[in-house]
């Protein structure tokens, strides 16, 4: 990459930017804390990429948007990072592909991570063919073309659902049929989520989307269909997946349901331990 300095510089954490619209979430929970605690301790061991914004004595991050935040969390009145002389559509693909390999990326980030670098691609006026089926060496390395545009349809969503989606109670493929109704459909259909207390199946997705696009989706049909019964409306307990990652940091919402439901069985035996004991 023409412009990089190959040694890092020590940079004020006041002249970083974060990048403007960048998809990913910087969120103060128990993997920051973690992250915290180690730059603390340790300093920001990998440092930053950043990129000099023009006029100006700042800079915009690219990637380490996190340790950025740790970092200040931490009181530290500088961090080592890297500077590109790059443009804003350079900056934009490398902060997709320096964050794409994560462990853990929410659906919304992958999302709008897709969509920043098809747009930027676009910009540069790099060909990626028809985006839904031949950009998979345009925009991802793992991820086929199909799927990267039905990535890029969760855009499309309303914030309330695509949350749902981060928070494991709305699948991929029902959010990807979600997304094709109008705004105002989808808060019709969220004020009925809430009614029913569940979210809709594929095969309701798919009818939804159905109605909607043959002008007869109306609040009556969205009620009916979600009034149907189904496996998700049995009695269920819920719990928000930002209490359960800080013990299961890098787990997804199956591993997570399935961490939970292992410490039940590992408290219970402990407790029949515990009875048996004391009826001694």
């Amino acid at each position: 990459m023409n412009g990089k300095i190959n040694i890092p510089e020590m940079l004020s954490v006041e002249k970083l930017r974060p990048f403007e619209g960048h998809p990913y979430k910087v969120l103060d929970n128990g993997e920051m804390d973690d992250l915290t605690e180690s730059v603390r301790e340790n300093g920001v061991l990998s440092p930053l990429i950043v990129r000099p914004l023009e006029g100006t004595d700042e800079y915009e991050v690219i990637s380490g948007h996190r340790r950025l935040r740790a970092a200040e969390r931490a009181g530290m009145q500088s961090v080592p990072a890297f500077v590109y002389e790059i443009n804003r559509d350079e900056a934009a693909v490398l902060l997709v592909d320096s964050n794409l390999h994560r462990e853990h990326i929410l659906p919304s980030e992958k999302a709008f991570a897709y969509k920043l670098k098809m747009d930027a691609l676009a910009h540069r006026g790099v060909t990626c063919g028809q985006v839904g089926h031949k950009s998979r060496d345009g925009i991802s390395d793992t991820d086929s073309g199909r799927t990267v545009q039905r990535y890029i349809r969760l855009t499309k969503l309303i914030p309330e659902l695509l949350q749902m989606m981060d928070e494991g109670r709305i699948a991929f493929s029902v959010g990807v049929e979600l997304s094709f109704l109008s705004e105002q459909s989808q808060r019709d259909l969220l004020d009925a989520i809430d009614l029913s207390d569940c979210t809709p199946s594929y095969s309701q997705a798919v009818r939804l989307h159905k109605a909607d696009r043959e002008g007869l989706l109306t609040d009556a049909v969205i009620e009916g269909i979600m009034r149907e019964e189904k496996a998700n409306q049995r009695e269920m307990f819920r719990l928000p997946m930002e209490q359960i990652r800080k013990y299961v940091p890098n787990a997804n919402p199956k591993q997570a349901e399935d961490f939970v439901l292992k410490a039940c069985e590992y408290y219970k035996n402990f407790l029949i331990r515990q009875r048996d004991r004391d009826s001694r």
